[in-house]
């Protein structure tokens, strides 16, 4: 009887871990995706080069369909138009990615910012501002700047 007991609660307590674990990745895509859009507005013009930029990066990223990545946009666009500050982003990032992820992250930022052919003043600002906010290492963050400027020059 105690074992049946014990693994009734087993069973529910992992169901609702790997139920946490779900709602805690969707959460860091969508964090992510919002700064993705933030910073294809940053120029205040967002180019079919930086949607398209943005969703390659979110599919390659964590391996999302395109009915996926079309509702995390939604979803994004509405949480990056009410937030009134990049922490509740960056703070869900900065706790729960790795380094290297992190890192993935400011290379996709740049991804979007390279995506129309010129890097504005504005995304680079941004872009900065969410690596520092990210704990982000310097060298980290050029290596992330190469590696999305050689990605832009190799399509």
């Amino acid at each position: 009887m105690i074992d049946a007991i014990t693994r009734y609660f087993r069973a529910r307590l992992d169901t609702a871990a790997a139920e946490g674990d779900a709602h805690l990745q969707r959460r860091l895509h969508l964090a992510t995706a919002a700064l993705l859009i933030e910073v294809a507005r940053a120029d205040d013009t967002v180019s079919d080069d930086e949607l398209i930029s943005l969703e390659r990066g979110l599919s390659e990223s964590f391996d999302l369909s395109v009915a996926d990545i079309e509702e995390l946009l939604a979803l994004a666009q509405d949480e990056a138009t009410r937030a009134t500050s990049y922490f509740q982003f960056t703070s869900l990032i900065k706790d729960h990615f790795s380094l290297d992820m992190k890192a993935k992250v400011i290379e996709l930022l740049w991804q979007v910012a390279f995506a129309d052919g010129r890097v504005d003043k504005y995304e680079e600002h941004f872009v900065r501002k969410i690596a520092d906010l990210l704990y982000v290492p310097h060298h980290d963050f050029i290596a992330a700047k190469h590696r999305a400027q050689r990605g832009v020059r190799g399509r």
